[in-house]
């Protein structure tokens, strides 16, 4: 019986993909003074379960590269060659070649040849030279070298001959070991792999290679026979622990978590449903059912809670890409930086994680060209010259906060205003530095002398602001000229779910989103101010918040029609801040977000909606929307 192996691809494309992060991860930690065993072997059953993996599917060229690569790691993590930074920047760049070449095997692409030709031919110079120069009776691991085909037998992924202490796992189903996690980051590796300037690779390109010109695709991979040559570095078997791996997780397509989740919804809102026929029950079957419905109530939470946590991921599957970002980067500029990772396990909304790559890149990389000094200015103001990039997050309620913080030159304020002035942005009278700050995210805005192919074309921090924004949150900074700047996103912890305050205006309910919240009251008629066309002021600890009647907004007939008749909501949308006017608080809950613009038309100052536990729908507000009507009327 034949098997269809298609029906394997996105496995396989799954987990080379981890790999290929998982690799890229530890040689940027790795610290080549003191290279630690686990992380080279962790390194070299990587490319290896890529190279198993591969040969079963007849994808050749990631067979090609990654046998090379695994011949010359292996050698590596035998002592027989010595790894340096030069090294690091061959194994990265062969990386960047495989992921390539998986993207092209997934899209059913062109595979680039020639880059993959390259850079084995690269890795096979440093194994010809290691060869010759330590053991010359060996001869080469050419990919087109007959003598190591001969020696060399198809290791699958259904059971291959292995010594045992070896702990090798040829196929993309059994390597659990190297699926794991990345371990958190060192500070003193890190150090190594991001602040110093990589040496020069080209000192690795040989005069003349033993291995014969590769000049078309390789049709079947070769893989290495490591058994006979037990390498010392080589951990211990860990049947436990790979048995406890095999068992802790499972892969499940988004879509369905998603389902499940929406399934979770529809349950919260029957339960509410139910509360509310039991206030209509009189007698001890009305206590039984209250006591019943308590039950439930209490078992549906549980549940609600632990489904909203599959789709949560630990914000280190964003950070983790970054030590490469600041190392290619600060190479280029030519300088020296340090970067920090904290809070790496805090856990985030799956569909945030994904949206959030954009808006932190941009912003680590103006942190490295704009906020960071170089070493001779640095050193000019009595800093060390290494800079030193800081990428935080934490969980703050029921949000999210991550800082991209630098220890730089910080923003200057006149350069800003100048620059504002010249391209005609409006600016206030005497502005504060909070209001200053938010200049640079104006479209266009530019500070850099001179345009580069890094910055300097005024595109990025308005895609920043935008992009966060669209996922409900904001951005701020905090910047001291000389000390350095920093840039603090605030986001909710998931896109499902909100936590909001129920209000109402003539017979309708909505929702506003407890994170925009500062405070709700009714005002005194006295602290009330109208300006030139009914506009209305509303005074609150000497400062005075323009008041938006919701009524008007959403074009209802309200039960009030002056302020301090009903209650006022103070809103914070983006540090533009306002008073909503409503009829009335009904209460605070939680509810699960509906699209409203997927099953109906987008509708201008609601986000979305939520069915409440009487089965009426309620509408959740866009804030950042209402501000922005709110600006274009005055």
């Amino acid at each position: 019986m034949s098997i269809d192996m298609k029906q394997f691809h996105s496995v396989f494309f799954d987990e080379s993909q981890e790999h290929l992060d998982e690799m890229e991860h530890l040689l940027l930690e790795l610290d080549t003074e003191n290279p630690d065993a686990e992380e080279l072997n962790s390194i070299f059953r990587a490319a290896h379960s890529i190279k198993g993996g591969s040969g079963i599917f007849g994808f050749d060229a990631l067979g090609s590269v990654t046998h090379i690569m695994e011949s010359l790691l292996d050698s590596v993590r035998q002592g027989k060659l010595i790894i340096n930074l030069a090294m690091v920047d061959l194994f990265l760049c062969s990386v960047d070649v495989l992921k390539g070449i998986l993207d092209s095997y997934k899209s059913g692409s062109e595979i680039d040849w020639p880059s993959a030709n390259k850079i084995c031919e690269r890795l096979e110079a440093v194994t010809q030279r290691k060869e010759t120069v330590v053991e010359p009776k060996l001869e080469g691991f050419g990919f087109l070298n007959e003598s190591a085909i001969e020696v060399e037998d198809g290791f699958g992924f259904f059971g291959d001959p292995i010594a045992p202490s070896q702990e090798e796992a040829y196929g993309f189903f059994d390597d659990k070991e190297s699926a794991k996690a990345p371990k958190a980051s060192k500070k003193t590796s890190a150090k190594k792999a991001v602040t110093e300037a990589p040496a020069v690779v080209h000192e690795l390109e040989p005069v003349v290679s033993a291995a014969a010109p590769i000049e078309e695709p390789i049709s079947k991979p070769y893989i290495a026979d490591t058994t006979t040559n037990q390498s010392n570095l080589t951990a211990k078997p860990k049947v436990a622990e790979s048995a406890a791996s095999e068992n802790s997780s499972i892969r499940v397509d988004v879509t369905k978590v998603d389902q499940l989740i929406n399934l979770v919804g529809e349950i919260v809102i029957t339960q509410s449903m139910l509360n509310l026929i039991g206030q209509s029950i009189d007698g001890s079957l009305g206590e039984k059912f209250q006591s019943v419905a308590a039950e439930l109530e209490r078992n549906t939470r549980e549940i609600q809670e632990a489904v909203m946590s599959i789709r949560m991921l630990p914000v280190s599957f964003v950070f983790n890409r970054f030590p490469r970002v600041v190392r290619d980067l600060s190479a280029k500029l030519g300088k020296h930086i340090d970067l920090i990772i904290e809070g790496g396990d805090t856990e985030l909304d799956k569909g945030l994680t994904e949206k959030l790559v954009d808006p932190l890149t941009h912003l680590v990389r103006n942190s490295i060209d704009h906020g960071i000094e170089s070493a001779e200015v640095r050193a000019n103001r009595n800093k060390n010259p290494t800079g030193t990039v800081i990428l935080k997050a934490a969980q703050q309620g029921g949000n999210i906060l991550i800082e991209i913080s630098d220890d730089g030159g910080g923003l200057n304020r006149e350069k800003i205003l100048a620059k504002a002035r010249e391209k005609n942005i409006p600016v206030n009278d005497n502005p504060s530095d909070a209001e200053v700050w938010q200049l640079i995210f104006a479209p266009g805005f530019s500070t850099a002398d001179q345009v580069t192919d890094v910055s300097g074309r005024g595109v990025g921090l308005d895609v920043v602001k935008r992009n966060v924004q669209s996922l409900g949150g904001r951005i701020d900074i905090d910047s001291r000229e000389g000390k350095g700047a920093t840039f603090t996103i605030r986001l909710p912890l998931t896109l499902a779910i909100v936590d909001g305050m129920c209000v109402s205006v003539s017979d309708q309910t909505f929702i506003i989103p407890l994170v925009n919240i500062v405070e709700s009251m009714q005002p005194h008629e006295k602290d009330i101010k109208t300006l030139a066309a009914d506009d209305q002021l509303l005074l609150v600890r000497d400062q005075y918040w323009p008041i938006l009647p919701l009524y008007t907004a959403m074009q209802l007939e309200p039960q009030f029609t002056k302020a301090h008749q009903g209650i006022v909501v103070l809103i914070e949308a983006n540090k533009k801040r306002f008073a909503l006017f409503v009829d009335a608080l009904v209460g605070q809950q939680q509810v699960v977000i509906k699209s409203l613009e997927q099953h109906y038309k987008r509708v201008q100052g609601v986000a979305g909606a939520t069915i409440m536990g009487d089965g009426s729908v309620a509408l959740i507000l866009d804030v950042e929307s209402l501000a922005a009507d709110l600006r274009s009327s005055h």
